[in-house]
């Protein structure tokens, strides 16, 4: 017996709208709060990008007699659009918080977030100036900040970062995810990582999110500090939030396409050849030119 359209509409619209088939796949949305939005995130990047690197991003003629101008009108900007979307960001997940309370958490929060924008931009000076030293082919600082994607990328991880120690949800990994797409560079907003970082090329470099990476060090592209293995939990689920990432101390060097895996440290000043696979640690001033066993397997190792 064949169906006319209405009945196959009525029914794949049943189907579509059963609670069995939309479990954990459908948001139910709070009164006059949307989902927080990759096109106003966007636009607040690219606020966050001129106020950080004025005349660089954003408005292309600033001159110092109206750099106070144009910086103030940026920053009320930047406030008023990054407000709305934490208070989308703390919605999607308080569900139970009044709304009139998370306006009020999300007024502190982005407060908060833009009185860390002076020291965001002299971590990030230090990164340009990593990048500029790190790099022959570099002829200027402007060159750095115009036209390396590690730059871009290092905006919008340290502007994620604030966001995720602030402990604003979704966003974050949002804004991570807004320069993951732009130049290929996968940075957790939650990893630390310290001053003077840079990555060479870029494209394809994942970090994960429990990293810790000291000061001066540098990355190659496709360069991947990732984890070895999940331990499993009583239902043969993954456990989250534990430390599964490596930690890289001060003055390492990762060459291109090395893979680093699992809660190991990779001390400080040691230099690991390209296309290295590294899953134990080793000791300050290593130079690791040949893949170093594995002696614990590589088991349920679903993501990094």
């Amino acid at each position: 017996m064949h169906m006319n359209i209405e009945e196959i509409l009525s029914k794949t619209v049943g189907e579509l709208s059963s609670q069995d088939s939309l479990k954990g796949l459908c948001h139910q949305h709070r009164d006059h709060v949307p989902l927080p939005s990759n096109d106003a995130l966007a636009e607040s990047v690219e606020l966050a990008r001129s106020i950080l690197f004025p005349g660089y991003f954003g408005r292309s003629k600033i001159r110092q007699s109206t750099l106070s101008y144009h910086m103030g009108v940026a920053i009320e900007s930047f406030f008023r659009i990054m407000k709305k979307q934490v208070i989308a960001g703390l919605a999607f997940e308080e569900c139970d918080t009044l709304l009139d309370e998370i306006s009020r958490k999300a007024i502190e929060i982005t407060d908060a977030l833009v009185r860390r924008l002076p020291e965001i931009r002299k971590v990030l000076a230090t990164d340009v100036e990593a990048a500029f030293n790190g790099d022959p082919a570099a002829t200027s600082f402007s060159e750095i900040i115009c036209c390396y994607p590690v730059i871009r990328t290092l905006v919008n991880y340290r502007l994620a970062h604030e966001l995720h120690l602030l402990g604003v949800p979704l966003i974050p990994r949002m804004i991570s995810e807004l320069a993951h797409s732009e130049t290929g560079i996968d940075i957790h907003p939650a990893a630390e990582i310290g001053h003077h970082f840079t990555i060479d090329h870029g494209t394809g470099v994942v970090i994960g999110a429990t990293c810790i990476i000291g000061n001066n060090v540098k990355l190659y592209q496709g360069v991947t500090l990732g984890a070895l293995s999940f331990p499993l939990d009583a239902d043969g689920n993954p456990i989250k939030g534990i430390p599964r990432h490596p930690i890289l101390e001060d003055d390492v060097i990762v060459y291109s396409n090395a893979t680093i895996l699992g809660r190991i440290t990779i001390g400080k000043g040691s230099v690991i050849g390209a296309n290295k696979w590294v899953t134990e640690s080793v000791a300050p001033g290593s130079k690791i030119y040949k893949n170093v066993k594995i002696s614990n397997g590589f088991e349920h190792g679903t993501g990094i």
